[in-house]
């Protein structure tokens, strides 16, 4: 059973209480065509399949290996694209932020503020998105163990806010690969927050000297279920009609076309080992 403040992002939905919740979108916002396209296709097969669904698209994307790499569109159209999405389609929205100074900036636009792992560790960034009485979701940094998210879910709670999300996002191994120790998606539930994988960061190859960051989204599916089979609340994915022309993460992202059959095959699942 999903908490009351799940309960209450997803009051518009209709969605089976016993299925996961899905996090999905482009990395970042590219244009309005981009992001309009991905919301109406995966709310669509969310809407059939009885899955709730937040819109997950990045305003910005500061955590870029090169400087050339892109960063968005500017903060202010980015985020007005998302709020546009939301309103659209009637769907709850989520992206990063970076800085303490940029949660009562992204607070009016999104429903979920999202913790970028590299940052769970920022008080004043995590203190920050707390006051602003939106629900926190935060990324297990690729450092960090399950358990000692514990601290990072405190200081939200202790800053009034009950809102709370953690994200297993995989742990760096070596210095070009990730791996992912589903024993975290135990340990982070028994803080007591919704536990969510992320499929597609945790297949990230980082630190390629091309500049340019790899991937396995191949592996998506065997991420998702090995998720689900160990428990995980929700899912995040990102998701793209072209992986091979995205402006940021395409080489770890899933193609769109490919999304319906993976959540038909994750939702037999769920009821497998509910």
């Amino acid at each position: 059973m999903l908490p009351s403040f799940l309960q209450d992002l997803f009051k518009d939905q209709s969605y089976n209480p016993d299925h996961f919740f899905l996090i999905a979108g482009p990395c970042v916002v590219e244009n309005e065509e981009l992001v309009m396209e991905v919301a109406h296709k995966v709310s669509s097969i969310c809407k059939r399949l009885e899955v709730p669904y937040v819109f997950k698209a990045s305003y910005r994307k500061a955590n870029r290996t090169s400087a050339n790499s892109f960063t968005g569109i500017g903060d202010d159209n980015g985020l007005s694209l998302i709020k546009k999405v939301g309103e659209a389609f009637n769907l709850p929205t989520t992206s990063d932020i970076h800085a303490h100074e940029e949660a009562a900036m992204a607070a009016p636009f999104i429903d979920i503020l999202q913790i970028p792992a590299f940052l769970c560790r920022q008080t004043d960034l995590l203190v920050a998105a707390a006051e602003t009485g939106k629900i926190v979701n935060v990324k297990k940094g690729q450092f960090l163990s399950g358990p000692s998210m514990k601290f990072a879910a405190d200081k939200i709670k202790k800053a009034g806010n009950e809102k709370v999300m953690l994200t297993e996002r995989g742990n760096t191994f070596g210095y070009t690969d990730l791996v992912v120790d589903y024993r975290n998606i135990t340990w982070m539930k028994e803080i007591g927050v919704p536990v969510i994988m992320d499929c597609t960061h945790s297949l990230q190859q980082p630190n390629q000297t091309s500049g340019v960051t790899g991937g396995n989204p191949q592996l998506i599916g065997t991420v998702a279920s090995a998720a689900i089979a160990t428990g995980a609340d929700g899912l995040f994915i990102e998701t793209h009609p072209d992986p091979s022309c995205a402006l940021s993460d395409g080489a770890n992202m899933l193609r769109l076309d490919l999304l319906e059959g993976l959540l038909e095959k994750l939702v037999k699942l769920r009821k497998a080992v509910v």
